[in-house]
């Protein structure tokens, strides 16, 4: 008995395959864990805030287009790229710096990380005059310890100009573009005042691969009238375009957007939990080897969360979705 209790529990764990990580992926590359340090500039804005392509921004963002009272008095300085001078980037490189320094310290401190990427965040990252953007993005690399970078944008605030000097960039450090796709259905798209279109999309994300650089989707589920047949199709359409990494975010509430109204006056029904976790994990499941899992749920945690209040608590998502992809024999 107890030698068949021993073969099973073998076999359970031949049958456990990792799942590959951003993290599994950086210690395979560089034979230690890589950490994100991720970077907010002031500054920086969207052409579907802005008003270039859209105004608002997409429905689920927050920012002061919904919320005057977030506005201050002083009109702020927005970076575009036909702007013909930045006067704040040197402030902006102080601010890059202040930020780096304490997220490493913390991530040092707590993990004892060692090396980093410096993680371009908050808002889109290319949407900026290329001066700009060259000076910020070598700075960030000048940093000790620091392996690369991760630039989070749009696919319509990309130019052969800016991948060019990435691809620069990529021949000494590691290079990487997030795109936010969320879906590939255009009337979604429209749905949620996204400002860009399927084939847009396609088309950079393939001239990013084209050029040799790094590129990792962001996808939401759960976005107004799609059904688990919609998101997995998306899911499909990006793989199809030979990613290197996908994140998994599902939509949720906050307040100060025009997700709120929509909400409120019930023209919009969050994603379940079972829902969620059931097509992150037919998702994981279909995805090649090759093909990294930067994040598997997102949330926050205060009060401007209105709904769905399953997402207060990030951990308690992972956990429940590490539970989910274990019965399927993958372990993330």
């Amino acid at each position: 008995m107890v030698t068949i209790s021993l073969q099973n529990k073998n076999l359970k764990r031949q049958k456990t395959k990792n799942v590959l990580t951003i993290g599994r992926y950086f210690k395979n590359k560089f034979g230690h864990k890589v950490y994100k340090v991720p970077i907010s500039i002031g500054g920086f804005t969207c052409p579907n805030i802005d008003g270039t392509v859209a105004k608002g921004g997409c429905t689920f963002c927050e920012n002061d287009s919904f919320s005057p009272n977030l506005q201050e008095k002083k009109p702020k300085f927005k970076l575009n790229p036909n702007i013909k001078e930045n006067p704040f980037l040197e402030n902006q490189l102080k601010q890059l710096e202040m930020q780096f320094n304490a997220t490493k310290d913390r991530l040092s401190n707590k993990f004892g990380v060692k090396k980093y990427l410096v993680y371009f965040q908050s808002f889109t990252n290319t949407y900026a005059p290329i001066e700009t953007l060259k000076a910020l993005y070598t700075k960030a690399l000048s940093f000790e310890n620091v392996m690369g970078l991760s630039i989070g944008t749009r696919t319509d605030c990309m130019t052969d100009e800016i991948l060019d000097f990435l691809v620069d960039l990529s021949k000494d450090k590691e290079i990487w573009v997030e795109y936010g796709i969320q879906s590939f259905y255009d009337e979604t798209l429209e749905k949620i005042n996204r400002g860009d279109d399927a084939s847009n999309m396609r088309y950079w994300i393939k001239r990013t691969k084209e050029k040799g650089l790094n590129v990792c989707g962001h996808l939401i589920y759960g976005l107004p009238d799609e059904n688990q047949e919609m998101m997995l199709k998306t899911f499909e359409e990006t793989v199809k375009l030979k990613v290197d990494s996908i994140k998994f975010h599902p939509l949720y509430v906050v307040k100060n957007t025009l997700l709120t109204k929509q909400y409120k006056k019930g023209l919009f029904t969050p994603i379940s939990e079972d829902l969620y976790i059931d097509t992150v994990v037919k998702s994981i499941k279909k995805l090649p080897e090759n093909i990294s899992v930067q994040r598997i749920t997102a949330g926050i945690e205060d009060s401007s969360l209105l709904a769905p209040m399953w997402c207060k608590n990030k951990h308690e998502q992972i956990f429940k979705i590490r539970k989910a992809l274990l019965k399927e024999g993958l372990k993330y």
